[in-house]
Parts: C-alpha cells; structure tokens; sequence
C-alpha cells in the first residue's frame, strides 16, 4: 500500500508503515518456488501462477458471488500514464476480464458481496468510490472530509486534508463503512452510511496513526489498532468505544478469528516509527512492546497476548482462513507470504513472491490466496506490478 496523504509528514509516516510500497517498477512473472519450514509438519508446496497487471497495485478482493478477483491499480503518473482502475481478473488464469476506470485513485478495497457493492478507498483525495460489480458502473462517490489550512513544519501555510486514509470495511448488517483517519496525535473513525452515502459520525480519540482494522460481524464488535500498542473495541450498534493497552507495538493491519474469538495483528517493528512517536506523536516515554517483524495473536475481550509468530522482515497484511485453519501474513521485506496453522500457532510453510507482497484475498472454496506483488526500486519506474494466485 502507498502514502494516502499529501502532506510530507504524514506522507513519511505511512511510507514507514508501509515499508516504503510507493515504489514502481516490474517483477518477474515466473512461479516462485514453496518452501516448508523446517522442524514443522510436513505440507504439500503450493502451486503459484503470477501475472503482471498494471502499475500501482494495491488492495484485492475475491468475490464469491461474481466469482471474480477485483485488484485496484492507482495507475501511473504523467503525461500519458494509464489512469487509475479496479481490474476485474479470472480467479483461475488471473486474465483481465474488465476495467473500471476511477476518477480518483484508487487503493484500498471492501467488498459487500450480497450486496454487489465495492467500496474503493480514494485515500489521497479523502473519498470513497462505490461500484456496482456486477454492472461495473460507479453508484455513487463519499467525500469523507474537505481540506483545512495549516502550517507545515517549514512554518509555510498549506492545505491538507485532516487525515490519511488506508483500509477500509464494510458492516453490511448495521449498513455502515468504516474508515481510519490516521494522523500523529488525533486519529478518528469515520463511520459512513452506506443507504445515503453520507459520513454518518466521525470518533474520535483513537490515538497515534490508527492504521488496522477487522470487523467480527457476529459479534458486533469492530477492533482498531493503532501504532503505539493499543487495541480499540467498538460497538457497532451503539458506536461506544472501549481501549486496551496491548503487548504489541506496531499493529499496521488486523484480522478476525471468529472460531478463536482472536484478533490477529502483524506488528512490524520499524525504527523510524518509533522515533516518529516522539517528534510527531507527543509521547516521550512509550514503552517499546515487542521487536517486530511478527503476528501476534489477541483476546478479542481484552487484548491479552496469546501468541506471537515470527515472520518474515516488514510483515503487512493478515488473513484468517477459517475453513483451513490457516493464518496467511505478506512479508514485504523478505519478499514472501508465511502460512501458519492457525489453531496451532504453528508455521507450514513459507512462499516466495519477490519483490515486496502486500495484499491478500482468498477463495476459501477453491482454496486459493490472492496476494498483490510490488516492484522494487532497481525495477522500471511505472511498468506493471503483478497479482500471484497460489493454490494450495
């Protein structure tokens, strides 16, 4: 994922968060090799087919009911670039089917499969696109926020939206959409309703760059992390919020395991996040909880520690499969994507995506992840970042 804000702070907060995913150029689109992990059960290597898309790929989503893959690209920059897409693909051959053109770029995705909507996240305009996927037709656009006037740290006056934007999900039972808005001392929640597509409430008091989120549907419980070890529990029926001070540091992205009532983080430990915390941030004596590059698993009640699982270096996005039992982590650094046995917190296997891996999605039926692949910084500026399907 790429800085969403354009202010040169909060620009090189997320590009620290992110492990600097703003690069562009092209990988290879060859099948890279699954490796068990030594000392662990022995499982079958994964079968891995990889595509080169389009440039600035970022967040992807498998649709059951479409029974389709939608990619966004936030397409290129200059004259003459491609514009900024969601890609519909074959699930198996990973061809493009489609393409859907934003006006705004596009990075983060939610899907309401029943619903046949995808909410694209316009984070550096502070928007939310909603697509018909079936139609492929745009139904509507969310302004979240407008600029303010401010002073950078020039002491120059520039305008800027409030927040940054990453990821995004939906509450299709309480029809509501829910957005971090991250900054320094004073990240929010936007809470959106998606009948009218309006900003229905925004929350405040979710602290230093709140960057995760996952929702557990059943539970009625939405949980928000952010980087300086703090777990928020939000009700989503009457939107009160409760905080738990948590054994994890950097808690980038979340997800929900609903047969362990845990929540899952990836805490990726970055240094120049932790000096950021006292320059920007306002707080001089955190307590550094844990040396990164792991997923630690949560007590969805209280935040309590029940396990944490090395993974590879800059570790970003987490899925639960809860039909396997498997716990999928993309590890931007090492250039992988690490399998654990979820119910037994136990790792199965390693597969290598070079160069940086950052999304995920799954087709729990036909057992098949989904991982976005970004280029590195020896490859082509703007040429076409690539999505893997790796079959297990």
């Amino acid at each position: 994922m790429k800085p969403f804000a354009r202010h040169s702070l909060i620009a090189a907060a997320l590009a620290a968060l992110l492990a600097g995913c703003a690069t562009d150029s092209t990988t290879s689109a060859a099948q890279a090799p699954a490796q068990s992990t030594a000392a662990t059960p022995a499982v079958a290597q994964a079968q891995v087919v990889r595509q080169a898309i389009a440039p600035g790929l970022y967040e992807i989503v498998y649709s059951a009911r479409q029974d389709a893959v939608f990619v966004a690209s936030a397409g290129g920059r200059g004259e003459g670039a491609p514009p900024s897409r969601i890609l519909r693909l074959h699930p198996q051959t990973l061809a493009v089917q489609a393409e859907i053109v934003l006006e705004r770029r596009g990075y983060g995705l939610a899907l309401d499969d029943a619903a046949g909507r995808l909410h694209v996240g316009n984070g550096s305009d502070a928007a939310v696109t909603v697509i018909d996927v079936a139609t492929h037709q745009t139904i509507g656009s969310i302004q979240l926020a407008e600029k303010i006037k401010t002073t950078n740290p020039e002491g120059k006056e520039v305008e800027r939206f409030p927040h940054g934007f990453r990821e995004l999900v939906v509450d299709a039972a309480n029809h509501r959409l829910y957005m971090p808005g991250l900054w320094f001392q004073d990240s929010v929640l936007y809470v959106v309703d998606t009948r009218s597509l309006k900003v229905e409430k925004v929350l405040s008091g979710f602290g230093f760059l709140a960057t995760g989120i996952t929702l557990d549907a059943q539970g009625g419980r939405l949980y928000v992390s952010n980087q300086q070890g703090q777990l928020f529990t939000v009700d989503t029926k009457t939107l009160a919020v409760s905080k738990a001070e948590v054994d994890s540091d950097q808690m980038l992205n979340l997800a929900f395991d609903r047969s362990g009532q845990r929540v899952f983080a990836t805490d990726q430990g970055a240094q120049n996040i932790e000096e950021m915390r006292g320059k920007q941030g306002g707080i001089e004596n955190h307590r550094r909880r844990g040396e990164g590059n792991r997923v630690v698993a949560l007590n969805a009640a209280d935040g309590k520690l029940l396990a944490s699982l090395p993974t590879g270096e800059g570790p970003i996005a987490v899925l639960v499969d809860d039909a396997h039992q498997r716990l999928y982590v993309t590890n931007r650094g090492a250039g992988s994507v690490s399998v654990f046995d979820s119910a037994r917190n136990q790792p199965l296997q390693t597969v290598a995506l070079p160069t940086h891996p950052n999304s995920l999605a799954l087709d729990a039926r036909r057992n098949a992840l989904f991982v976005t692949v970004k280029n590195g910084k020896d490859d082509p500026r703007g040429s076409n970042e690539s999505v893997a399907r790796i079959q297990f």
